[in-house]
């Protein structure tokens, strides 16, 4: 049967939309509660939904009942204090699973590289249902900062370097592409990351605002990128010369929980 997919992200696995004028909002990002949950880099992470309303991030599978990443419970404490962030969230009108925003110290090239992994989203996934993907609305002005996505880890023939300035919005395929953000700045960057069910919701969301995939990469250096290259091999040889001590063989396939 298959599951259902936008299409608009059917070719590269993600589309940019409209940017949003962040600078009208309120810094509501900074009242939440964080969570010390890492991910891809230094990360901390404030959950607006939840599996059952508790201010966690585990994987909705990790409990019990488990289940897929669907159908999230609002944290009416978190939710109270970021009213505007829970309605962009809410916006698209498709389910939603976990709901939280990241904060992420400054993570150069290189290390971004090495974090690139690929989400667990549709653990648990009924065939036949729509396929989660995740949206990422950046909140502060990171203008020297990216994200970057590829179809293989180590594979940089294929890789989209967007931009992200306050109010750039993007979703993206998280389970199919590889993905984690380069952030240049000295101060922490924060994204509000929501997990949405495809569907004729979300597909009329993108329409909305204009989604394409038809955008310019970030230009970097050469001898950044180059740089960047050497660091992920250096730091996946590392790691797996630390499993191989262990007697461990380390899988290459990172996943976030």
């Amino acid at each position: 049967m298959g599951y259902i997919k936008s299409k608009a992200l059917e070719e590269k696995g993600f589309v940019v939309l409209d940017s949003y004028n962040q600078e009208l909002d309120p810094k509501e990002w900074l009242d939440i509660e964080y969570n010390d949950w890492k991910s891809s880099g230094d990360t901390r992470f404030a959950p607006l939904a939840s599996a059952f309303g508790d201010i966690e991030c585990n994987g909705f599978w990790n409990h019990k009942p488990p289940r897929t990443d669907k159908d999230g419970v609002w944290i009416d404490s978190q939710t109270a204090k970021a009213p505007n962030l829970t309605r962009r969230a809410q916006e698209p009108g498709a389910n939603v699973g976990r709901c939280r925003v990241i904060e992420l110290q400054p993570t150069p090239y290189g290390d971004c590289l090495y974090n690139l992994h690929q989400d667990d989203n549709n653990r648990l996934n009924p065939d036949g249902t729509g396929w989660v993907v995740r949206g990422f609305f950046n909140l502060t002005d990171d203008k020297d900062s990216y994200f970057v996505l590829r179809e293989n880890r180590t594979d940089p023939s294929i890789e989209y370097r967007i931009a992200l300035p306050a109010g750039a919005q993007l979703i993206v395929d998280t389970q199919r592409l590889w993905h984690a953000a380069t952030h240049n700045g000295t101060e922490p960057r924060y994204c509000l990351i929501t997990s949405w069910t495809s569907g004729p919701e979300l597909d009329a969301y993108i329409e909305k605002y204009h989604g394409t995939d038809d955008v310019p990469n970030v230009e970097v250096p050469q001898e950044v990128l180059e740089h960047g290259y050497a660091e992920q091999a250096r730091k996946d040889a590392a790691r797996a010369a630390y499993y191989a001590a262990k007697g461990q063989q380390v899988k290459q396939a990172m996943s976030e929980a």
